[in-house]
This record gives structure tokens, C-alpha cells and sequence, in this order.
């Protein structure tokens, strides 16, 4: 007995021993499921083919053959499923649209088997004197076949789109996972192929087989040592479909199968024909870990520069290819994924991260080649030094060399995957004179260092992301103006006719006393009247803000003055606690009326967002060179995506009365005093709204000396 003839048990042992320990990861996905599913199969698969092989009795070994091909027509309904599913963001989507050939792949062989009631194997005599008999498939057998041929080459196309569709760590996390399966399923399609072409099993195909699972199981064991067979979030597209690797493969297997007869012709005939097609397997998946290193794709294009002094990169190319791709973008969103992915795949970097600025001075990430996971924070709390650091930069520079408080500060906010990945560099986005953030380049194949040439190409494309970053803000801006143009353009026809209705309004009420003698009706009646008069009046006015900005008149003014005024007018609260903690400031310069109508909008507000109970603090500071008024409540919060999109937006209200136009009205105001309003708050957790205006540089000079 040979070494080879253990082969299909050492295959067996280690795919269950896989499945086990797939399955004892957590969280336990779908995917993880599936994935110790089909290597059972594929375990129980070799096992039995195993036992075929060691089997002295003919009839014995037909009995574990079969036992072997029924297992196997099991093999594509786990093996579809976890392709579907394996490292998908959107895999109910893809189940959802694959869930007719899932069916159909968990039915069918037992359809088949209902319908044409038969041996699936059956011998066959020859047309030979001595009648010797030979084992073929039978009508069943050969549908099998193919349904499992069809089945192997889906599920392949589908985890070719994984690999492609991951970029950076990420396909650094999948490859090995996707390798494996493909080493194992892939000899499935040969092995199935010859089977029905032939319309007979081939015990030294089978071997094979065993052999492809030992070698992918050995990949499978290196991913599942490198990360855990982590899985990721991609999001393929079904235009890979028309690219697809596997099927120009599937298709030339002709051509393998005429190298491999020569093989078996010139070095020794059938006998032999398993150990050299399992050192051809070998070789062959092999030499695709060469294809897919990263590494290895690095150094052939150091030594191609060194060698021939040609450029590391053909800069019009590049710049081509990069400007198709950002052509295409309809949003920052997709902008920000298409540029990280360019990057990563022109530069070999793995982890690649796109820092935007936003309107509040807080720092976001865009997207990334290395974050993955759906709760991983998108939003990032840093101090203001190190976004005044990164604006201060206005060329490429090496993070890791910046011995700043700010930088490492950054530094921990994009930390290294890899310990032989080279130093951190960062490439300024600026566009008009604005600063909109920075991208991050980490992890680099083989630690190289960047040349002069790549970090001015680095430059050109941090130019073109943020004059494509700067086009898509603007035209954000340009659609919001265009709808308070309307507005403007229809407020001018009602302010008209509200100022009439407000002037009828307020005669009624002079003239209600003498024409009603019950006090009980006038009064209520003139409460109504007095109220609608009021409300009407706060629409003619927050209407009329909008018809252009405020003209600010600046003044030497207390803010703490205006804080105490602003309360007083606010009026009684029944059921609110309002706690003022005012410090001494230094004289801001403001129009008084303009800040007090914005702090008695925020107070309001607070008091609204309460819903008649709870608690207001208020709060002024001095810190450097701006005065900060803070306005807290308790209530009951806002969403991230409400405040992000509608929050500072007219007529985006949550008040049943309210006109959506407040706080729009007092960004602006604020605004043109050259401060910001900044707002913090989480749903339950209730609101902080931060106003920051410039102190008065003179004042302050003069309190220092």
C-alpha cells in the first residue's frame, strides 16, 4: 500500500476538522455554516472514496463509490450558499436573487432520483468477445453530474467576485479562503467533466479529488492561522460577470485535459497519473499564490524600474484611468470608495483612508480600503490641533516623522495593520482655499519607500479628488440656494396678505369688547385672536428673514448680558429648570438684538425638545480667542442623519407648528459674525448646541497686559 492510498483519509479528517472549527468562530455567521457544511460533504466524499479505493471486492468498492457520488450531488447547494453569502455586505440580496437555483440545486437530485428510479452506477458489458463488463453512469448519474458541473462553476464565478470586489486588507484577509475553496472545487469541475464525457467514474479521478480537498485545506488552514477566516463587508458588482476569470477558465479546459494526457503518455501511463496530476494541482496553485502576492507584484515592478529605468508608473495611464473612474461618481460617498480603491490599486497600498472636513471642523471618514466592519465609528473626536496641523500641511508628508502632540494624536485614529508596513503618509485635500481633509496611506506592500515621482503623482490626484470633492459641495450649496430662491420668490406674494390678515386680526380685537357683554366668551375670545395675531406675526418676520442676510451692526457687547436678556424674554418655563453658569468673558463684537434672538431660539428650542418637563443648562466660557455660549436640555435627541441632513436646513421641522426656519435663521445669523454653531446629540441622550464667536481681539489684548 502506498503513501497515496491515505491521502483520501487525511483529506477527510481535515476538511471535518475545518468544519468544526469554522463553526467555532464567533459570531457564527451564515457564511460559517454553510462553509462547515460543504467541507463535511467534502470530507464524507473522500472518506468514501477512500474506502473504494482500499476495497478487495469489486462489488464493495461500487458500494462506496456510489455512497461517495451521493454525497457529492449534496455538495452544491452548501458550496452556492456560502459563496452568496461569504464576506457580503448585501448578501440578502444576492440570496434573495439566487433563491430559485438554491431550490433548485436542494431539490433536484432527489427529483432526479424519484423520477428515473435506477442504479446511478451499473455495469455495462463491452463488445468484446470474452464480454468483460465496465462501470458506467447511469441516466440519473449523468444528470448529476452535470447539474454538479454547472453548480461548481456559479459558485466560483461568485467568489471571483468577492476577491475582485475587495480591495487592500481586505482582499488580503479573503484571498486564502477563496484560493482553498477554488483548489477544491475547481478539480471538482475537471473530474466532473471527464465524467461526463465519459459516462464512467475513474478511480484515479477520484484520488485527485481527495488530493485537491488535502490542498485546499491546507490554504484554508493558513487563512484560518492569518485572521480567523475573518469576513468582511464588499459589495460586488454583477458587471464582473462579464470579466469572469472562471469563465474563460471553465472554457479552455480542453486544453488542460489535452496537457495532462500528455503528462500521463510521457511519464508512465495510468498508473502513475495520480501523484503527477496532484504535483500538477500543486504546482498550479502555487503558482496562483505567486499571481495574487501582492508582494511578489511589487518587487517584479522595483526590479523592472531599477533594471531598465523606465518610471515607476505611466503617469497618463494612471491619470486616465483615474479620471474615468471619478467621472462616474454621483456623491462624496461614492467619490470618496472610488478614489481609496484607485489608490490602493495603483500604489499597493493596502489600508488607504479618506478624511473629510466638515462644515462643524470635525473629522469623518469617507471611506476606507481597511475599516470593514457595518459598526466600526465613521465620526472621530479630535482636538482642534490636529485639524489646525493637517490644514497647516499643503504637500504629501510622512506622518511617522511628525513629532507633534497633534500628529500622534492622528496617528492613533489610523493605526497600522501591519508592522512591516512602512511609515504612515498623509496627502492634503485643498480646493479653493478651503480644506476638506486628507487621505492616508498605510500598510504598504514590502515596506516601500516613496519615490519623488509617486508622491507628486500622490499630489496631482489629491488635487483632482478635491476639485471633484469641491464640485460636489458646491453643488450641494447651489441646489440649497436654489430652493430659498423659490421661497424668497413666493414668500413676496404672501407677506402681503399675512400683514392684512394680522391688521384684521388685531381691529377685531379692539373692537370685541364692545360687542360681547359674557367676560367669559371675550376673554377666551380674545386669547384666540391675540395668539393667532402673534403667530402670525412670527411668521411675517422669520419669513421675511429669509429675503437676504442679516446686516450686521457689531458692537462692543457683554455676552452674558445678552445670555441673562435672552432668558427673561424666553419667559416662564412651568415644569423646565434652567441652570446658568455664566464666566467671565472678554466683550465679543455683535449686533445685540441678532445674538439675542439666537440664543432665545435655542432656549425655546431646548424648552420644546423637553416636552414639558426637564432640565435647561446654559452655560459661557472664554476659550482662546472665542467666546463659546452652550445651550443643553434633556430631552429627547436628535438622529445623526436628521442632523446631518435636515437639522440646519428651512423648512426641515419635527414641531407640528414650527416652520423649520429657526435655526437656520440663527446659523446664518452666527455666521455672518463670523462664529459656528456646532450641535452634539444622540436620540434619549439630549442636545448641546454650541455657538462660538470671536472675542473682541483689542479686549483681550488689553486684559493680558
Amino acid at each position: 500500500m502506498t503513501v497515496l492510498a491515505f491521502v483520501p483519509f487525511v483529506a477527510a479528517a481535515c476538511g471535518v476538522l475545518l468544519a468544526f472549527a469554522s463553526v467555532l468562530r464567533t459570531p457564527r455567521s451564515l457564511a460559517a455554516w454553510c462553509f462547515a457544511a460543504g467541507m463535511v460533504v467534502l470530507g464524507l466524499d473522500s472518506l468514501f472514496t477512500g474506502l473504494s479505493l482500499r476495497s478487495t471486492l469489486v462489488e464493495e468498492g461500487v458500494v462506496w463509490l456510489t455512497l461517495a457520488f451521493i454525497v457529492k450531488c449534496f455538495a452544491p447547494l452548501p458550496w452556492l450558499c456560502f459563496s452568496l453569502t461569504y464576506s457580503r455586505g448585501d448578501s440578502r440580496t444576492f440570496l434573495s436573487r439566487w433563491r430559485i437555483p438554491l431550490l433548485l440545486l436542494g431539490g433536484l437530485p432527489i427529483l432526479l432520483v424519484l423520477a428515473f428510479p435506477g442504479p446511478v452506477l451499473r455495469f455495462v458489458p463491452l463488445d468484446s468477445p470474452d464480454g468483460q463488463l465496465v462501470l458506467r453512469f447511469g441516466q440519473v448519474g449523468t444528470a448529476l453530474n452535470l447539474v454538479i458541473l454547472v453548480a461548481f462553476v456559479l459558485v466560483l464565478v461568485n467568489l471571483e467576485q468577492t476577491l475582485r470586489s475587495a480591495v487592500g486588507t481586505m482582499r488580503w484577509r479573503v484571498k486564502f479562503v477563496v484560493l482553498g475553496v477554488a483548489v477544491m472545487l475547481g478539480t471538482q469541475l475537471y473530474t466532473r467533466s471527464q465524467a461526463v464525457l465519459f459516462l464512467a467514474p475513474d478511480l484515479a479521478l477520484s484520488g485527485v479529488e481527495s488530493s485537491a480537498v488535502l490542498i485546499g485545506c491546507v490554504f484554508l488552514t493558513f487563512a484560518y492561522a492569518r485572521s480567523g477566516m475573518a469576513e468582511i463587508d464588499v459589495y460586488p458588482s454583477t458587471a464582473v460577470l462579464r470579466s469572469s476569470f472562471t469563465v474563460l477558465i471553465v472554457g479552455g479546459y480542453l486544453f488542460v485535459v489535452g496537457v495532462l494526457a500528455q503528462v500521463v503518455e510521457r511519464f508512465g501511463g495510468a498508473e502513475s497519473f495520480q501523484l503527477q496530476a496532484f504535483v500538477l494541482l500543486l504546482g498550479m496553485a502555487g503558482l496562483t499564490v505567486l499571481l495574487l502576492s501582492d508582494r511578489l507584484r511589487q518587487r517584479v515592478q522595483s526590479f523592472t524600474a531599477r533594471h531598465f529605468r523606465r518610471a515607476q508608473h505611466d503617469s497618463t495611464r494612471v491619470w486616465t484611468l483615474f479620471s474615468q473612474r471619478l467621472a462616474v461618481v454621483k456623491d462624496r460617498a461614492g467619490l470618496c470608495v472610488a478614489s481609496a480603491r484607485a489608490i490602493s490599486d495603483t500604489f499597493e497600498v493596502l489600508s488607504v483612508t479618506v478624511w473629510l472636513l466638515d462644515e462643524q471642523g470635525q473629522l469623518e471618514v469617507g471611506a476606507s480600503t481597511e475599516r470593514h466592519g457595518p459598526d466600526e465609528p465613521r465620526a472621530a473626536e479630535v482636538s482642534s490641533n490636529v485639524v489646525t496641523g493637517l490644514c497647516e500641511r499643503t504637500a504629501p508628508f510622512d506622518l511617522d516623522v511628525v513629532q507633534e502632540a497633534w500628529a500622534e494624536e492622528f496617528r492613533r485614529l489610523n493605526p497600522a495593520a501591519f508592522t512591516n508596513g512602512g511609515h504612515r503618509w498623509c496627502i492634503p485635500l485643498r480646493a479653493g482655499g478651503r480644506e476638506l481633509g486628507t487621505l492616508v496611506l498605510a500598510d504598504r506592500v514590502n515596506q516601500a519607500v516613496y519615490t519623488p515621482e509617486e508622491l507628486e503623482l500622490l499630489a496631482c490626484i489629491g488635487a483632482q479628488i478635491s476639485a471633484v470633492l469641491m464640485s460636489l459641495r458646491l453643488a450641494s450649496e447651489l441646489a440649497v440656494a436654489s430652493e430659498l430662491d423659490a421661497f424668497r420668490t413666493m414668500s413676496a406674494f404672501f407677506v402681503h396678505d399675512l400683514k392684512n390678515a394680522a391688521t384684521a386680526l388685531n381691529m377685531t380685537l379692539r373692537n370685541l369688547p364692545a360687542h360681547f357683554d359674557d367676560p367669559a366668551f371675550r376673554e377666551d375670545a380674545m386669547r384666540v385672536v391675540g395668539n393667532t395675531a402673534q403667530r402670525i406675526d412670527e411668521m411675517i418676520t422669520r419669513l421675511g428673514a429669509l429675503r437676504e442676510r442679516p446686516d450686521v451692526r457689531p458692537v462692543p457687547t457683554d455676552m452674558n448680558r445678552i445670555v441673562q436678556e435672552a432668558v427673561e424674554r424666553a419667559g416662564d418655563m412651568p415644569g423646565v429648570e434652567i441652570a446658568t453658569t455664566l464666566q467671565p468673558l472678554p466683550p465679543v463684537l455683535a449686533d445685540r438684538d441678532q445674538i439675542r434672538s439666537v440664543v432665545i431660539n435655542l432656549v425655546l428650542n431646548a424648552r420644546d425638545a423637553l416636552g414639558g418637563s426637564g432640565r435647561i443648562e446654559i452655560r459661557t466660557e472664554h476659550s482662546g480667542t472665542q467666546v463659546v455660549l452652550s445651550v443643553a436640555d434633556s430631552g429627547s435627541g436628535m438622529s445623526p442623519a436628521f442632523i446631518r441632513d435636515s437639522l440646519f436646513r428651512p423648512f426641515q421641522s419635527t414641531k407640528k407648528k414650527g416652520l423649520g426656519i429657526g435655526l437656520f435663521q440663527s446659523r446664518t445669523v452666527v455666521h455672518a459674525h463670523g462664529g459656528t454653531i456646532q450641535v452634539q446629540s444622540e436620540p434619549g441622550a439630549g442636545s448641546t448646541f454650541r455657538v462660538m464667536l470671536p472675542a473682541d481681539a483689542v479686549a483681550v489684548a488689553g486684559q493680558k497686559s
